[in-house]
């Protein structure tokens, strides 16, 4: 499993194909879920959850990598 970070146009925007795409590094995964409130892998939520822009802050402080401010972007646990 792992964390995966997706970008999207923001609003009701006709073109809903993917801008964005992380795929979280393990190392950063326990740090990741902290911000979100989340205890590990498997007492996180089903499905991708918008991220408000303090977690997007968070988050890219974390990965040291500055996500596109324009999208929507949202998160969610990958089984793969």
């Amino acid at each position: 499993m792992h964390l995966w970070i997706s970008g999207f146009l923001a609003g009701d925007n006709e073109d809903d194909s993917l801008k964005y795409s992380l795929t979280v590094q393990p190392d950063f995964e326990q740090a990741i879920m902290g911000v979100l409130g989340w205890d590990g892998f498997d007492k996180s939520p089903d499905g991708e959850w918008l991220l408000t822009s303090e977690q997007v802050r968070e988050i890219a402080a974390v990965v040291n990598e500055a996500p596109p401010t324009e999208l929507d972007l949202f998160i969610g646990v990958r089984r793969a």
